[in-house]
């Protein structure tokens, strides 16, 4: 057998163990997709981790990819063997792997706690995950300088990060466009739009109730090949989407101008009672830097939105700051 050969055939072979999957203690069952061969993850270290996380339907409950924020945490001592702190001692920096954790097993060392809705009917909650980075003690480290060198890296880090992404942010939004054929008009505060229908002649102003439809998207695509809607006011969306929302009622939703995030603002101020209108609103006239983690928007995301204004109802107007006192002499 020639040299090459046999370094294929070795190769594909250890492809194969590498993406087998296996039993471990408390029900848990993983996959190591890749291996680097680095020191395995202990308690005590800080782990820097993108991960996305499912239910058995195959639904992505939680992505860190979506938000373009990898989560950082502290390694700690295990609860019971084959929890999420033990499964991450089988991987070491650079790996990446697909665990699923057991929930009958997570929810009896839980005081049988039931299972969250979202995972109501399934067995396991699946994680796939790449571990990024592994922050070590080293030996003989005081725990205060330990952890002033730790902080001091991911603050280094995290800046590193955003200026990463706002330097992105640009492209982002052009790519957007470009893919949904878009024919844009970018206003002076750099709001992309294009008005589908004027509606009437009034536009609503600052203080008035507007009740309109919409839909917000990311401009980034996700693991499906999608634009994910974070928010709707259409329950057949929402229903698609797999975001329906319980105890909320759909349909024309009122908000009051001046309310919202000034992007939002402004878009509702170019059309009337009646008027469509799709946008790109950058970050800057969003939510910036802090994005909103728990809607899976991160730090300096461009949304998309279709809106419609169905009603305007007129306000008292904005209030008028007071004037400033008039200081006379004595």
């Amino acid at each position: 057998m020639k040299k090459s050969l046999v370094i294929l055939l070795a190769a594909t072979l250890g492809l194969a163990a590498c993406n087998q999957e296996k039993k471990g203690e408390g029900g848990l069952l993983y996959t190591i997709h890749n291996s680097e061969g680095k020191e395995k993850i202990k308690e005590g270290d800080i782990v820097k981790m993108n991960f996305v996380q499912k239910n058995d339907k195959d639904s992505v409950i939680s992505s860190t990819y979506e938000a373009e924020m990898a989560q950082i945490f502290p390694v700690q001592k295990r609860m019971y063997a084959g929890d999420i702190q033990d499964v991450l001692t089988l991987f070491g920096e650079g790996d990446s792997a697909t665990f699923k954790i057991n929930l009958d097993t997570l929810a009896k060392h839980n005081n049988n706690q039931p299972k969250p809705e979202q995972f109501k009917n399934d067995k396991y909650i699946t994680f796939t995950v790449k571990i990024e980075k592994v922050f070590k003690k080293n030996a003989g480290e005081a725990d205060s300088v330990f952890n002033k060198r730790a902080n001091d890296f991911f603050q280094a880090d995290y800046k590193t990060s955003m200026d990463k992404l706002k330097a992105a942010e640009d492209a982002k939004i052009k790519a957007y466009v470009a893919d949904k054929g878009l024919k844009v008009t970018t206003s002076a505060s750099g709001l992309n739009y294009v008005i589908e229908k004027p509606g009437d002649a009034t536009r609503p102003a600052l203080g008035d109730t507007v009740e309109i439809n919409y839909t917000g998207r990311s401009t980034k695509k996700g693991t499906d090949g999608k634009y994910r809607v974070f928010d709707t006011s259409d329950e057949k969306i929402a229903k698609e989407n797999n975001k329906v929302q319980m105890g909320r009622t759909y349909g024309p939703t009122k908000m009051v101008m001046g309310e919202t995030v000034p992007g939002f603002t402004e878009t509702l101020q170019l059309i009337g009672q009646g008027g469509k209108v799709s946008v790109v609103i950058p970050s800057k006239l969003g939510y910036g830097e802090q994005g909103i983690p728990q809607e899976k928007i991160g730090p300096y995301s461009p949304l998309a939105f279709d809106v419609e204004i169905v009603k305007i109802i007129k306000g008292k107007g904005a209030p008028v700051a007071p004037a400033a006192p008039v200081m006379t002499q004595p």
